[in-house]
């Protein structure tokens, strides 16, 4: 299966996403963690799968939560590179680099 990695800012929105969830009700942050597990499983499973952006970019969405996990698939691996609420900024993780590219 393909590699999959995330960016630190990305690692970041999951872990906060799931604190809030699970803050409002026990065992939801858990469910969102699931939900976004299985949106991973399948972008690495079907990289081209998800819907194109702009600048080599593909997202897709999280089922039964309002966000979308936003990539960048390459040839041995998946860069996540936002857990993106869909009322933040559109675009707001564009400059979101792997570590080491320029």
């Amino acid at each position: 299966m393909t590699a999959v990695t995330f960016h630190p800012s990305a690692r970041a929105e999951l872990d906060a996403s799931a604190d809030f969830y699970e803050a409002r009700l026990n065992g939801l942050g858990l469910r969102f963690l699931d939900a976004v597990e299985e949106t991973t499983r399948r972008i690495a499973e079907l990289p081209d799968a998800g819907a194109p952006l702009a600048g080599g970019f593909r997202k897709r969405l999280v089922a039964g939560f309002p966000f979308s996990v936003i990539y960048r698939a390459g040839r041995n691996e998946i860069y996540l590179v936002a857990i993106a609420h869909q009322h933040r900024r559109p675009g707001y993780w564009r400059r979101r680099r792997p570590s080491g590219a320029r």
